[in-house]
């Protein structure tokens, strides 16, 4: 029957004008059909099929969907047999969220507590590392799917090591310590450039973090800076940071991640001054209502609002 659907729906695309006549000789149309060992209605392994054939070739002659779909819904869509989402982060702004309270199972009944979001990342921090070990992502995972995850590894040596050690537990990104020498951090971007997951350099305590990262061989995905506090003036210091970077590496794709302090009024500065990432601690995970303290930061720009608690609805 899926054969026969498959074929029916080519030849009555032709006979309605979906393909042009003139092709017919000229083109072949490649199609790939699962079938479940189970499935044993004829009739509805034909009817799926035969929908399926003729919207893709509706679509496919409509030049649909646009390469702008497709780079917004590559990371939203959920394979019906993957079971999960595999995000990336080219569309920001995100909240990072650290988990680094050296409890894996009230780790768990925190990250359950927070609301849905495409614009959250979750941080395994490395007090929870320490104590668990990177497979702490993976026990991590079983309540939190489709959630990006990095790995603040916070590595000064054996660069290529740490990060294989984090991607066989499923990390989506891993973070080395900027105070690496320049050939562990090399070795860093390079393994995970390799294995397709996210490199992050932390600049904390580096003097110079443009000059250092112009010593890199390749360039991470991510740079985390750190706000400070003036303490003459008690206004935030360091931010300027952010387009000194974007001035510096105008030719580099990355994002920014803004750590240290973080609170709804100073993430909302950082994203103003346009900051990528916030990096949020203890506001979110030592707070008595753990939703509230996050949606705080997810109403700061309309991108962030819209994605909260998203419900995916079928409109094509």
């Amino acid at each position: 029957p899926a054969q026969a659907a498959v074929a029916k729906a080519i030849a009555d695309a032709v006979e309605e004008g979906i393909i042009p006549k003139d092709k017919v000789d000229d083109w072949v149309v490649v199609c790939s059909v699962f079938v479940h060992p189970k499935a044993s209605d004829y009739r509805k392994i034909y009817h799926y099929n035969y929908s399926a054939t003729k919207l893709a070739l509706k679509r496919a002659m409509a030049r649909y969907p646009t390469l702008e779909k497709v780079f917004y819904d590559k990371d939203r869509a959920k394979h019906p047999m993957l079971g999960y989402r595999v995000p990336r982060l080219w569309r920001p702004p995100y909240l990072q969220i650290s988990l680094d309270i050296p409890d894996l199972e009230r780790t768990k009944k925190i990250i359950m507590q927070i609301p849905r979001s495409d614009r959250i990342i979750f941080e395994a921090g490395t007090p929870l590392i320490k104590r668990y070990g990177t497979k702490a992502i993976s026990e991590l995972r079983e309540v939190a799917k489709d959630i990006f995850f990095i790995a603040d590894l916070k590595t000064l040596d054996v660069g290529k090591v740490e990060v294989d050690v984090a991607y066989e537990e499923t990390a989506d990104g891993v973070i080395a310590a900027g105070l690496a020498p320049t050939e562990t951090l090399d070795a860093f971007i390079y393994e995970a450039k390799r294995l397709g997951i996210y490199a992050a350099i932390d600049m904390l305590n580096v003097e110079d973090p443009i000059k250092k990262l112009k010593a890199l061989r390749d360039f991470p995905d991510i740079v985390i800076i750190h706000r400070g506090i003036d303490e003459e003036t008690g206004k935030t210091i360091g931010l300027e940071l952010i387009q000194e970077l974007r001035q510096a590496f105008r030719d580099k794709k990355f994002l920014i991640a803004v750590a240290g302090g973080i609170i709804p009024e100073t993430a909302k500065e950082a994203l103003e001054k346009g900051a990528d990432i916030v990096v949020v601690g203890r506001y979110v995970t030592q707070s008595k209502d753990i939703e509230r303290s996050v949606r705080e930061f997810l109403e700061l720009t309309p991108e962030m609002r819209e994605d909260i608690d998203v419900y995916r609805v079928h409109v094509e």
